[in-house]
């Protein structure tokens, strides 16, 4: 079994999962706008055997999004299987098979989906932690470091980054391998 893959037992604080006991390794990357956290998080699954699943949390509501999708497709190319999850991550990560190798990006526009539906932030958070202490195969989560700006001036975005910052400690906690992406650089943080 290669390196890593050994899935040690953990429990998440405040999260109420107990252990996880998956078979792959959790890797979590966190950075800001244009880190370099998806190329990173794609070289990573590439090291392992395709064909490798992205399951993408955006959406396109706007030309510019379309754009953004369109060119994020094209350079993963098609060695690549995309599952669509804006909302129903958790159930999505439950349907992919034993062994596969998961790219998840972006928790934080999969919180915004979340969030502005006006879904139970929280019971969707859990469903989702669930899954993720248990990966099936390696899986590499994406998210954005929302906490180093400035206090938002409005009660949507600071409910918005208080909730990301918790769900991203969780998932850093759940981790096997936790990097930080800076100017293009990773740095590893567990």
């Amino acid at each position: 079994m290669p390196r890593g893959w050994a899935r040690r037992a953990q429990v998440l604080p405040d999260s109420g999962l107990g252990s996880g006991t998956g078979r792959g390794p959790l890797s979590f990357v966190l950075g800001g706008a244009r880190s370099g956290k998806s190329a990173h998080a794609e070289r990573l699954i590439e090291a392992h055997p395709a064909p490798w699943c992205y399951i993408a949390t955006a959406r396109a509501f706007d030309d510019e999004m379309r754009v953004r999708i369109a060119e994020h497709r094209a350079r993963r190319g098609g060695r690549w299987h995309t599952l669509d999850a804006p909302i129903a991550l958790a159930e999505t990560l439950d349907s992919v098979p034993d062994g596969q190798p998961v790219l998840i990006d972006c928790l934080t526009l999969w919180l915004t989906n979340v969030m502005l539906g006006e879904h139970d932030v929280e019971a969707a958070s859990r469903r989702l932690l669930r899954a993720l202490t248990a990966p099936r195969g390696p899986w590499v989560v994406v998210s954005n470091e929302v906490g180093l700006g400035i206090v938002p001036e409005n009660a949507l975005a600071r409910r918005f980054r208080d909730a990301a910052g918790r769900l991203n400690q969780q998932v850093a906690a759940a981790a096997d391998e936790v990097t930080l992406m800076v100017a293009g650089l990773p740095m590893k943080v567990k």
